[in-house]
């Protein structure tokens, strides 16, 4: 009897000791794998990401145990910065996501590139083929795909055809004018122009007519489209297609219809500060068919869209935009986690879906025949349908061009943008302060911005 107790105590261990191994296992796979992302689409709580996040943890996250929590939505320079601050470990920074919507430049600043994932370790051949090859090849830096596609776009431009409409009944402008370079910035021009007059009882309180999302785009793409260098190696090439280029904008700068302030050239549109803009196609998530003025005044709007202007002489090209998703290295149940996740957003019929829902193109090539035409066809938003007319006929008729990868690439854009609006603000001034307004004291203030802007971007870049 004490042989058999002894054997049964020890079955009841070793019983116990198997129940409780298993409850601990099943506890830990109750367990969800979480991974964290920080990214650009819209507004913490106003986004097509997130909805898209949200549904993925109530399905596939719940039957295979991964949740995805959004850290951080904001715009790229913040998260371009968060990053780089984190990855240097710089005191009071966050900690880095699993995933964040970047662009190679983010990557290309980074103390070391090896801490992100090369998506060719889990991507099959057949799987990487199905992408849109230069979308594709965009993410790729030193070699290493870091940067996934996920969606992209391009520059549009933007106007307030409602507040246009007025302008064009009083001066003759029309819209097809703004399809050219040359026509847009004559336009400013007569724009200013025209709304100093509106109040002649005050001197120069003319409105600016145009603004731009990134000076430093206009000038790149410009340049190449008249077909010369813009770089020349790692530095900009002053040639004289980039003096021509600069005459347009400068003058259109410096007689107060083109817009100088800081950030995004969505928000002057918005607030009916501008009529016109040229950013990222994907600037209409904030948009709303309504100016809200600073007076608190508002006017329902029409939009109109249309592709890029270009010059007259030169080849119709446009940037290549849209970020792309990088994995920060950690443990293999994560990076399994994130790899799920996204495949499962790269779907053709999702990635469509997301695409539409937020300005963007999908990235995978069956989602172009598949999906994209009926998503399009069912568009009842006006922005919308006309932000997709406007894209497909620059697919159709535009060159895409796509900025180089280099170190200092990013160095170079933001002395060139905080030049670029430091010299034409300031000959602005002194132009209204010269209390001529001929058109030979005009020029010799363009004259006199390209020089101080010269010496100026040549200071920085030392």
């Amino acid at each position: 009897m004490k042989k058999i107790f002894e054997i049964a105590l020890a079955l009841t261990l070793v019983c116990g000791l198997s129940f409780a191994t298993g409850c601990a296992s099943r506890h830990q796979s109750d367990q969800p794998t979480t991974i964290t992302i920080w990214h650009v689409y819209g507004g913490q709580t106003d986004s097509p990401l997130n909805d898209l996040i949200e549904a993925f943890n109530n399905t596939v996250g719940v039957e295979e145990g991964i949740r995805v929590e959004v850290a951080m939505v904001s715009d790229n320079k913040n998260i371009h910065n968060g990053i780089v601050a984190a990855a240097s470990g710089d005191p009071g920074a966050p900690e880095l996501p699993d995933l964040f919507v970047s662009y190679p430049k983010t990557v290309l600043s980074l103390p070391d590139q090896n801490i992100l994932v090369d998506y060719r370790d889990y991507f099959q051949e057949d799987e990487l083929d199905a992408f849109v090859p230069a979308f594709l090849e965009e993410g790729e830096v030193g070699g290493r795909l870091v940067c996934l596609p996920f969606a992209k776009s391009t520059e549009l431009f933007f106007v307030n055809k409602t507040g246009f409409n007025r302008f064009s009944a009083a001066t003759g402008v029309t819209m097809d004018s703004l399809r050219t370079w040359e026509g847009l910035f004559e336009a400013c021009c007569i724009y200013e122009e025209w709304t100093d007059g509106l109040t002649p009882e005050i001197e120069n309180d003319g409105k600016a007519f145009f603004a731009h999302d990134y000076h430093f785009n206009y000038f790149q793409v410009g340049v190449e489209s008249l077909n010369a260098p813009f770089f020349d190696g790692e530095d900009i090439s002053l040639s004289p297609t980039f003096a021509y280029v600069w005459q347009p904008y400068a003058r259109a700068a410096i007689d107060g219809g083109l817009w100088l302030g800081g950030g995004y050239a969505t928000d002057p549109l918005r607030t009916g500060e501008v009529l016109a803009s040229v950013g990222s196609s994907a600037s209409v998530l904030y948009y709303t068919n309504e100016v809200i003025r600073d007076d608190n005044s508002t006017e329902t709007i029409e939009f109109e869209i249309m592709p890029c202007p270009t010059f007259a002489d030169g080849e119709k090209m446009v940037m290549q935009r849209g970020a792309g998703i990088c994995m920060v290295k950690s443990t293999p149940e994560k990076e399994q986690a994130a790899i799920r996740f996204l495949k499962w957003l790269i779907e053709p019929e999702r990635n469509t879906q997301f695409a539409v829902s937020a300005g963007y193109m999908p990235v995978v090539q069956e989602a172009y025949e598949a999906c994209l035409p009926q998503y399009v066809e069912g568009l009842t938003d006006q922005k919308y349908a006309e932000l997709y007319r406007a894209y497909i006929e620059t697919l159709q008729e535009y060159t895409f061009f796509r900025a180089p990868l280099t170190d200092s690439y990013l160095q170079i854009e933001d002395s060139f943008e905080s030049n670029v609006r430091k010299h034409l603000s300031a000959a602005r001034n002194s132009f209204i302060e010269s209390g001529d307004q001929s058109a030979p004291v005009l020029e010799r203030h363009i004259s006199d911005s390209y020089e101080q802007f010269k010496k100026g971007l040549e200071s920085t870049l030392d």
